[in-house]
């Protein structure tokens, strides 16, 4: 079956995002014990992944369960944005613009609500691919089986016509498991001999 689309994850592959100590810096600030952001957001950072709350209300989560200023949650949050975008994997992102036109080219991205906004303004990636799926837009996330599968429909696509990148082992299997040719991104000179590889092999 040949190979009709090819489809990147975001966050460490488009995306370089190290950790900029973000939640450490805040915890410091505002007298919370280390991990203590993470724990109490938790259920915030995961109903944000899947759209299940607004900006706004994540905003407000801060501000009650911390007892910070609404100035300082947002304040919080525009940190954690500046991490979340990382900086561009350029090389990365010219390959993925040059497969087009001759392939289908796309996003799957367990995101944040207010990502597709930034990404938009930081990257273009909607000018870069055929289709982004966002989690935060969807209401569902990698490694969901459903997920991959709205993803091969919208690209109108086959799962043994795409293929996926991903920096998680645990969603790439999720798409081998539907059927989907997919890649474990670990440095960009491996994930694009692998992909040229498959592109070759299945007559893409």
């Amino acid at each position: 079956m040949a190979i009709r689309a090819v489809v990147f994850d975001i966050g460490d592959v488009l995306e370089i995002a190290p950790d900029l100590g973000v939640s450490r810096r805040w915890e410091a600030r505002i007298g919370l014990a280390e991990g203590e952001i993470g724990r109490r957001l938790a259920d915030v950072w995961a109903a944000g992944a899947i759209g299940a709350v607004t900006e706004d209300e994540v905003h407000q989560a801060i501000s009650d369960r911390f007892g910070v200023s609404k100035e300082q949650a947002d304040a919080i949050m525009a940190d954690v944005w500046e991490q979340y975008l990382g900086t561009g994997n350029s090389e990365l992102i010219e390959y993925c613009r040059g497969l087009r036109p001759r392939y289908r080219t796309g996003i799957l991205s367990n995101s944040f609500v207010g990502a597709r906004e930034r990404e938009k303004a930081a990257y273009g990636f909607e000018d870069l691919v055929d289709d982004i799926v966002y989690s935060h837009e969807v209401g569902m996330s990698k490694p969901d089986p459903r997920i991959y599968e709205l993803t091969c429909a919208r690209l109108e696509v086959r799962p043994g016509e795409m293929i996926f990148l991903d920096d998680l082992e645990p969603n790439v299997a999720a798409a081998r498991a539907v059927g989907i040719h997919g890649i474990h991104h670990q440095d960009n000179a491996q994930s694009i001999a692998e992909i040229e590889e498959l592109l070759t092999s299945a007559g893409g």
